[in-house]
C-alpha cells in the first residue's frame, strides 16, 4: 500500500519503510496528535516520537521490539500525556529540547541543536527551532543514498508554522529558524512529519514562505 501518511484517531497506522527506518505514524488522543515509532531495520531497536496520548495504542504499536528511547518534540501537555506510563512500562530513555525539559515529566537526558539520538545503527539530528516553545525541536534523519525526513512537532505543518498566540517577537523567531535552519539547508524532496494531521515536503511549501511571513503566522 502506498503511505500518504493520513491517519486519524482510531484508524489503522501508516507505515512506510525507509532506507534503514520503518515509519509508523498513529493519531491518538483528543487534539489527533501524530506520534511516530521509528525501528531500525538492521536490529529493531525502536524510537517514539511523542508519547502524546492513548498510552495503550502505543504500547501495542511497540508490541514486543521492546522501545529503547523517547523524544518529545516541544513541552506542550498535549504531546506527552503519556509519556510517564510509557517510560514506566518500557523503560525507555526520555529526551526532550534543554530549554523545554523542565515542563516535561520523566526527562532522563536533554539535547541541543546539533545532537543526535540514535535509533540502532541509525542517526536523528536535532535541530533547535525556537518560538513554539523555547526549546521545541526538529529532528531530520536522511536515508542513505535517499531523500532527507524531518519530524517537525508543531514547528512546522502544511500551510504555516506552528502557533505562536500572536507574539509577534516568537512568530519571527520561528519563521526564521524554519526558513533557515530548514528551508534554506535541506532540498524540495525533504519529506516532513509533523504533529497533527497530515505529510507534506519542503517543496510543496516553499512557494508560500513569503505569505506566511507577510501574515503573521
Amino acid at each position: 500500500m502506498t503511505y500518504t501518511g493520513n491517519v486519524s484517531r482510531g484508524s489503522a497506522p501508516a507505515v512506510r519503510e525507509l532506507h534503514g527506518l520503518t515509519v509508523t505514524k498513529v493519531s491518538v488522543g483528543p487534539r489527533d496528535n501524530n506520534a511516530y515509532l521509528l525501528r531500525c531495520a538492521s536490529d529493531g531497536t525502536q524510537l517514539l516520537i511523542d508519547a502524546a496520548n492513548d498510552a495503550q495504542t502505543l504500547l501495542d504499536l511497540i508490541g514486543d521490539g521492546g522501545l529503547a528511547t523517547v523524544v518529545t518534540t516541544h513541552s506542550h501537555w498535549d504531546h506527552h500525556g503519556a509519556l510517564a506510563e510509557v517510560v514506566n512500562a518500557t523503560g525507555a530513555r526520555s529526551i526532550a529540547g534543554a530549554d523545554d525539559a523542565a515542563e516535561i515529566p520523566v526527562v532522563t537526558d536533554t539535547v541541543r541543536d546539533g545532537d543526535t539520538i540514535a535509533v540502532g545503527d541509525c542517526t536523528l539530528e536535532v535541530i533547535h527551532v525556537v518560538g513554539h516553545t523555547p526549546g521545541s525541536i526538529v529532528l531530520l534523519y536522511r536515508e542513505p543514498d535517499g531523500i532527507a525526513h524531518l519530524f517537525t512537532g508543531d514547528s512546522l505543518f502544511p500551510g504555516g508554522v506552528g502557533a505562536t498566540r500572536g507574539d509577534k517577537q516568537k512568530f519571527a523567531s520561528l519563521i526564521d529558524d524554519v526558513e533557515h535552519k530548514l528551508f534554506d539547508r535541506l532540498p524540495d524532496d525533504t519529506w516532513f512529519y509533523p504533529g497533527h494531521g497530515n505529510d507534506s515536503t519542503l517543496g510543496a511549501e516553499r512557494p508560500h514562505l513569503g505569505e506566511w511571513r507577510a501574515r503573521g503566522w
